[in-house]
């Protein structure tokens, strides 16, 4: 055990595009390979950044890391780390990403409702048996698209679909009037909800938030509406979706699951009428390069004894 404090990081130094703090003592680690120092040294973990492996790396790491004070998380969300929060070292603080890859989650957001809107799916399933079958499928001109959730991510999907000419109904926890516009309140989502032909939800996970979209409020839904999740997959009540989907009565492109990876053999995979990506919304040749930046600023922060960026109220307070 030495006295240095000892940075874990994904990353290697050189791949930064500025200086790390040279009080700082830096080794690299993807999560897979042997720990490159003494566990109980490192103060700054960058968790690596491998999709449904992160409850893995923790359960092999957390048992030694008895000294460490910041847990940086390259995503928004925290829903994953809920299990290990109470296993942190006392006065540990955890940090996540919010905000850092809202544009490309939010273009992915923006991407997946119109290929669900035009009937892409459809017509990819075509394309596969070599049929050529034409049929008409809405437009997003003109048509009233809820965006729930209005953090960066949500911001940054109303943005992009302006431009298509539909009209973009904000809703966020609490009602307010905004820079561009009314924002609605989740409460008034069963009066919204009729009137929508789609609807994005850009929300965390939260004990509010789970199940959101229940089953009584996707009934609200019109008949051909469209449903897209760039959220948490928890946000959906699954079952409910499946039934609505199944029944013709809405479409839905799905970025995440409940749970995730999707089981091969969940309904989901075939329903006609819905769009699943893999938990990509963040994960772009972009993620890297932002990454490294805001992991810089987050370095320098701790260097200097200040508090870094997001980190969470709960671990914040208990210091």
């Amino acid at each position: 055990m030495t006295d240095s404090r000892t940075v874990w990081l994904p990353y290697l130094p050189e791949d930064f595009p500025g200086r790390l703090p040279a009080e700082l003592t830096y080794y690299y680690w993807d999560g897979v390979a042997d720990f490159p120092s003494d566990p109980e040294d490192v103060r700054f973990l960058v968790l690596p950044p491998v999709p449904g492996e992160e409850q893995k790396i923790l359960d092999r790491l957390l048992p030694r890391i008895e000294r460490l004070e910041v847990l940086q998380v390259l995503s928004s969300g925290h829903d994953a780390l809920e299990p290990y929060l109470g296993l942190l070292p006392p006065g540990a603080r955890v940090a996540t990403a919010r905000g850092v890859h809202s544009e490309n989650t939010a273009e992915l957001a923006a991407t997946l409702l119109l290929a669900a809107t035009r009937g892409l799916d459809h017509f990819f399933r075509r394309q596969s048996a070599r049929q050529w079958q034409p049929r008409r499928f809405p437009t997003l001109s003109g048509s009233n698209v809820l965006v729930v959730g209005q953090g960066a991510v949500g911001t940054a999907v109303a943005a992009r679909l302006a431009p298509f000419g539909c009209r973009v109904v904000r809703v966020a926890r609490t009602a307010r009037d905004g820079m561009d516009g009314r924002v609605h309140a989740v409460a008034e989502l069963h009066e919204l909800l009729p009137g929508a032909d789609a609807v994005v939800l850009c929300v965390p996970l939260t004990d509010d938030t789970r199940d959101l979209m229940n089953a009584s409020r996707l009934a609200l839904m019109k008949d051909g509406a469209v449903l897209v999740n760039v959220g948490r997959g928890e946000l959906v009540d699954a079952q409910a979706l499946v039934r609505e989907v199944e029944h013709g009565r809405l479409r839905a492109a799905l970025d995440v699951t409940a749970p995730e990876p999707l089981p091969p053999d969940h309904p989901l995979w075939d329903l006609p009428g819905v769009m699943i990506t893999p938990h990509i919304g963040a994960f772009t040749h972009a993620f890297t390069r932002t990454s490294l930046d805001f992991i810089l600023r987050q370095l320098r922060d701790y260097a200097r004894g200040e508090t870094p960026a997001n980190v969470l109220p709960l671990m914040a307070d208990a210091r």
